[in-house]
């Protein structure tokens, strides 16, 4: 892909400010440098849109004989989640449909992830284009970095954290639940395996987190007197080099256990069962 000609902002800041090279074109890159940003703005999309959709479909969530809830209505709170699906009650009224019956929760979930530290890179480049990419100039004249709004947001990451872990304790009473059987007993089947998997996953992600390995030990200045801080931080530290990995994977089994939830509540498929 030929590298295209760029017009420069009337700004004396960045890469172009008087002091550095006037290069017309965008980028001396020849490589297919632009292919990583448009990938990840396809995975987001993808995820958004199924998740918004599912999210006010208000439909085929929950799967009574074998206790199977979707993740995305977890917890249901409302007194329209159909019964048997709300863990903890319905303290709250029935709801418009243009409400999510997870509404509770999906926003808290929504801004962990989007003040997570990978995520701020992922997005920054691939929609804001801040820069799209290694040595190619961002079109902003000048940069502020997360000092105004909405980037302000991104320094309460912690605070989203802990939120985040509370429904993660949530997704794994949900994965508990599902394994029941029809005549009330323990059972096992997929879609228990795919649910408890989902939540392990999610386990992983949260606790993968930045700001969850600074609070395990990243203030510390002696860990030879706290033994048992450092020995969480260095396992905590060891899930943080696949945090990228943990955070998109986590994204897909979101949408596969819902997927999957939805198919066998709607009876478009059976739950094949190991036990009971």
């Amino acid at each position: 892909m030929s590298a295209a000609p760029i017009k420069a902002p009337e700004s004396t800041t960045g890469v172009f400010s008087k002091g550095r090279a006037a290069i017309a074109a965008r980028t001396l890159r020849t490589d297919r440098w632009w292919l990583p940003p448009l990938v990840t703005v396809l995975g987001f999309a993808a995820f958004i849109i199924y998740a918004t959709v599912r999210s006010f479909q208000h439909d085929y969530y929950w799967v009574d004989q074998y206790h199977y809830l979707t993740p995305f209505y977890s917890p249901c709170l409302s007194d329209g989640c159909v019964a048997g699906s709300s863990h903890f009650g319905t303290p709250i009224p029935d709801l418009p449909h243009w409400i999510p019956l997870g509404f509770l929760v999906l926003p808290f979930l929504l801004l962990f992830r989007l003040t997570c530290y990978y995520y701020r890179k992922a997005y920054y480049r691939a929609v804001w284009f801040s820069p799209p990419a290694c040595a190619v100039a961002e079109p902003h004249a000048k940069y502020t970095g997360e000092t105004r709004l909405p980037l302000l947001i991104q320094n309460a990451h912690r605070y989203f954290f802990y939120i985040a872990g509370i429904i993660a304790v949530i997704n794994t009473l949900d994965a508990i639940k599902s394994f029941h059987s029809a005549d009330g007993g323990f059972g096992l089947g997929l879609g228990s395996v795919i649910i408890t998997v989902n939540a392990l996953l999610l386990w992983a992600y949260t606790l993968s987190c930045h700001s969850c390995r600074h609070i395990s030990g990243g203030r510390l200045k002696h860990f030879s007197k706290h033994p048992v801080r450092y020995w969480f931080w260095t396992k905590i530290s060891v899930l943080n080099t696949r945090h990228m990995l943990l955070a998109w994977t986590t994204l897909g089994t979101l949408m596969l256990t819902d997927f999957y939830v939805m198919l066998v509540a709607s009876e478009t498929i059976s739950d094949p069962r190991l036990i009971g």
